[in-house]
């Protein structure tokens, strides 16, 4: 068996590949972080390539690398091996896998970005010892995935679990997906602002921060902008937090009716400011959960590895790919004498 901590194990490159920068961080067997590069990303496959090619040259200059995992958010083919879409990169059924593990010399593997960050979680953070696990990943959007005794569900062509995507308000807002009233777009950073918008517009209260600011520049609010309006008593960004904290809880009581999962884990840049909305979604999701008060509840944690979870679970599963092909010792009966 593998040592996966021993010095003559390789150590593996986890790559962020988001829609404004790359980060590429070299990670040893046990989750640590040893060293990390950083660029902005390019517009152009061939661009990106060149870029990501880059990064993992620099850092095997410094450290003895066996393999390289990239956490891409997209679609994702079945094997790992084929960017299907990604709708802030240039890729587009494109076998990136095949062709930067042919610039590289090295096995290269690709997976969602979610995916990448709950198998991290699950090996060195807030999953460990979860059985049936969701991870749900707000920032822009809502990114997801399900861990099912200890293996990632990737659906039949690799695309699941879209859990941003169900309809919770039919004919509600628009979402860049297509249809209307999905989840991510009444819970995320995104749908934090617009809540904070519409609620302006029906009480436009331009005594406060955040009414002032918006009077200025609509275009300017951000989610972040309204948590820490929230943080100070901002009332318009405290009522947007509510909105927003009841329906992160009816959305985990879906995802609870469909997976009943033992252990939920909030990631993404929201997660951050989840002693704000955590305990209110708590108790939404215990009220909205079918057979409320008769069945066991999700345990809900929050990211223990931070924005950090995606290169780690690259990097760790590539090593896993290099463990499962490493050459197994020839086992020879002893010769007689």
């Amino acid at each position: 068996m593998t040592d996966r901590t021993s010095p003559a194990t390789p150590l593996t490159v986890g790559i962020d590949v988001g829609g404004t920068n790359i980060r590429a961080s070299v990670v040893d067997g046990d989750g640590e972080v040893l060293d990390t590069v950083q660029a902005p990303t390019p517009h152009s496959a061939r661009a990106l390539e060149n870029a990501l090619e880059r990064a993992v040259h620099e850092l095997r200059e410094r450290h003895p690398i066996g393999a390289v995992g990239l956490a891409v958010a997209g679609f994702i083919n079945a094997d790992r091996s084929t960017v299907r879409f990604a709708p802030h990169l240039p890729w587009q059924d494109t076998p990136v896998a095949q062709r930067l593990t042919g610039r590289l010399d090295l096995p290269v593997i690709l997976e969602h970005d979610a995916n990448a960050a709950a198998w991290a979680e699950y090996r060195f953070g807030a999953a460990a010892g979860g059985h049936n696990v969701v991870l749900v990943a707000i920032g822009t959007g809502i990114g997801a995935a399900l861990l099912i005794d200890g293996t990632l569900y990737r659906g039949s062509h690799g695309v699941a679990p879209e859990l941003g995507h169900l309809q919770v308000v039919p004919d509600g807002r628009a979402c860049p997906c297509g249809k209307r009233g999905c989840w991510e777009r009444y819970c995320s950073g995104t749908a934090l602002a617009d809540t904070a918008i519409e609620l302006l517009a029906t009480d436009p209260v331009r005594s406060t921060v955040l009414a002032r600011e918006v009077f200025r520049d609509p275009g300017s609010l951000t989610g972040r902008r309204v948590a820490g309006a929230a943080q100070d008593g901002d009332p318009i960004a405290v009522r947007a937090v509510a909105d927003f904290a009841r329906w992160l809880g009816l959305g985990l009581a879906f995802v609870s009716d469909i997976f009943d999962p033992d252990l939920v884990v909030i990631a993404g840049g929201v997660s951050s400011s989840a002693p704000l909305f955590l305990d209110e979604a708590r108790e939404e999701y215990a009220r909205a959960v079918t057979g409320a008060g008769h069945r066991p509840l999700a345990r809900i944690r929050t990211t223990q590895l931070g924005e950090a979870a995606g290169m780690i679970g690259a990097a760790e599963l590539a090593r896993a790919v290099l463990v499962d092909t490493a050459p197994q010792p020839n086992h020879v009966a002893p010769t007689r004498r």
